[in-house]
């Protein structure tokens, strides 16, 4: 089996080491840095410096690969950036993979966010999104692009990644500069967490039962904010955030994420609760 991983950050390395070293698939990764060639070399057969505009280049990865994870980031908040890393490289993929039949599936971390301001309502994969900025505009796009391919012969899944945690991205220090600090609003606001580990987990079960379409990968927990930073406090035993209800709330998503429709498909997660 040959698998190619387009963008190798946190989630796609960890991918890597799990397909190549635990499954012993044949991987292709790819990076836009020259510098992480080395590294990469220790977890993926074969490693290729390639931006997302390059047409030929995305097509040289492309050949002889089975499946393909789609698991770009941007460097930085720019949209510009963004459209860059995201939407560029789906509409150059969209161009090649015509000329690439042996492709059968194409797996994308998207985000959560899409889903914007809901005002705290529950929602799944059938919801409308919202999103709240140009950038959340450029993954949906995204998103849009990369299910249009979707064929008998190419299966597309999109995975809506809640906040990403685990091993050197710990929850605590994610939220560690908010420790001791005045917040606006009343922080009664629904998160969505999912581990890396669920992350790798949740890709290779798309992989191996072939799933299509849209799904939310977030865990069970949908913890208030304002109750998960007091969790993070007590364990970590820091000093706890107060909340100035005066202050307007700049949250740019207030939304409770179903993952029902995951579970439903048969994945078990490994951490469905979000570990302070």
């Amino acid at each position: 089996m040959n698998v190619a991983i387009i963008g190798c950050g946190y989630v796609g390395s960890a991918v890597s080491r799990y397909w190549s070293q635990t499954l012993g698939l044949t991987v292709t990764a790819t990076t836009t840095t020259p510098q992480r060639v080395e590294s990469l070399e220790k977890i993926a057969n074969r490693v290729v410096v390639v931006n997302g505009n390059d047409a030929e280049g995305l097509k040289s990865v492309l050949q002889g690969q089975n499946t393909v994870l789609l698991s770009v980031g941007a460097k930085g908040r720019d949209p510009q950036i963004y459209q860059q890393a995201y939407q560029k490289t789906a509409q150059t993929l969209a161009a090649v993979l015509p000329q690439v039949p042996e492709v059968k599936h194409i797996i994308y971390t998207g985000s959560y966010g899409l889903y914007g301001d809901q005002n705290g309502a529950t929602v799944d994969e059938n919801s409308p999104v919202a999103p709240s900025s140009k950038n959340y505009q450029i993954l949906h796009k995204t998103e849009e692009i990369l299910l249009e391919l979707a064929s008998e012969n190419l299966k597309v899944c999109i995975l809506r990644l809640g906040g990403i945690y685990g091993p050197g991205r710990e929850i605590v220090k994610i939220f560690s500069r908010m420790f001791g600090t005045t917040q606006p609003g009343n922080g009664r606001y629904p998160t969505a967490w999912i581990h890396l580990d669920d992350i790798v987990g949740a890709i290779e079960f798309v992989r191996q039962n072939q799933l299509g379409g849209i799904y939310n990968l977030v865990d069970n927990s949908n913890l208030m904010l304002r109750d998960l930073i007091n969790s993070l406090c007590q364990k970590h035993d820091v000093s706890n955030v107060t909340w100035d209800v005066s202050q307007p709330n700049n949250r740019p998503y207030n939304v409770r994420v179903s993952n029902q429709k995951l579970q439903e498909s048969g994945y078990q997660f490994i951490h469905p609760q979000t570990l302070v």
